[in-house]
């Protein structure tokens, strides 16, 4: 064991530590500070109470968000899971010219053009149909801009499944949606469950999207509501967005544990024919 060796290590383990410690100290301010009598931003032993959490409660609109920001996620998740099974099935199984061009394609545009990009043209395209201020219009949006990624990840998932599967069930007498309702899609459900989580996170902390298109603040989801907790001087208002941000976090990490219990997170499939 070499003294440049012994370095390296300790040069790496205080590395982590660093990293470690980064992330760490947002979690603990926001398990301790919704708690603490006189919150700041710093990170110290909570003067326990929880009149932070009545005053968060009793608000008009804190409760009511998050009930917004669940339909709109749970929609746009439903409809990326949906609409991606249906597309990787079709570009996995069907001999289309050009079929992996056109995937990649989709997938490099939705990295080029992001969402910040393209707002100006959604936003007159919403317009247009009618749908500002309109959960529906947002989870739409969110949709389509998720769609490109989900179907790459997806396609993995059900190239793994064995043709053979499929053939077998082709003999009894079983319809293309048969097979993909109960052969294909039983055997990629931990891709389903992925595609699923990831949908719902990304919806869930969207900002951008719900703020340009909702008007009404009774509509608008925690994610933008979140911004509006402000004093009567205009500051942060410290005895409220710690308790919502905390309350904003929990159904995500259940969400998480639940489905992470059941099926596990891959990103590729894991069956061999």
């Amino acid at each position: 064991m070499t003294p440049a060796y012994v370095v390296r290590r300790i040069g790496f383990y205080v590395l982590i530590c660093a990293i470690t410690l980064f992330f760490a100290i947002p979690m603990l301010w926001i398990a301790s500070a919704p708690f603490d009598s006189s919150p700041g931003l710093g990170v110290r032993w909570p003067d326990w109470t929880l009149d932070n959490v009545r005053k968060t409660l009793s608000h008009p609109y804190a409760l009511h968000s998050m009930v917004n920001s669940l339909i709109i996620c749970v929609t746009t998740a439903a409809a990326v899971t949906a609409f991606a099974a249906l597309a990787s099935y079709a570009l996995s199984r069907v001999r289309l010219p050009g079929r992996d061009a056109l995937l990649y394609g989709l997938l490099l545009l939705s990295s080029v053009v992001t969402g910040t990009a393209a707002m100006v043209p959604i936003f007159v395209m919403m317009f247009q149909l009618g749908l500002i201020d309109s959960r529906f219009g947002v989870a739409l949006v969110m949709t389509g801009g998720l769609l490109p990624a989900a179907i790459f990840i997806l396609k993995d998932f059900v190239d793994a499944v064995p043709k053979s599967y499929e053939e077998s069930a082709r003999v009894f007498g079983a319809s293309t949606g048969q097979i993909l309702r109960d052969v294909v899609l039983p055997v990629a459900r931990p891709g389903l469950a992925t595609i699923m989580v990831w949908a719902f996170v990304n919806s869930w902390g969207n900002f951008l999207v719900p703020f340009l298109l909702i008007r009404s603040i009774e509509l608008q989801p925690g994610a933008v509501l979140l911004q509006t907790f402000t004093d009567e001087g205009g500051s942060a208002n410290l005895t409220v967005i710690p308790v919502f941000s905390l309350l904003f976090s929990i159904p995500v990490v259940v969400l998480y544990l639940l489905v992470n219990s059941r099926y596990g997170f891959r990103f590729h499939g894991g069956i061999k024919s």
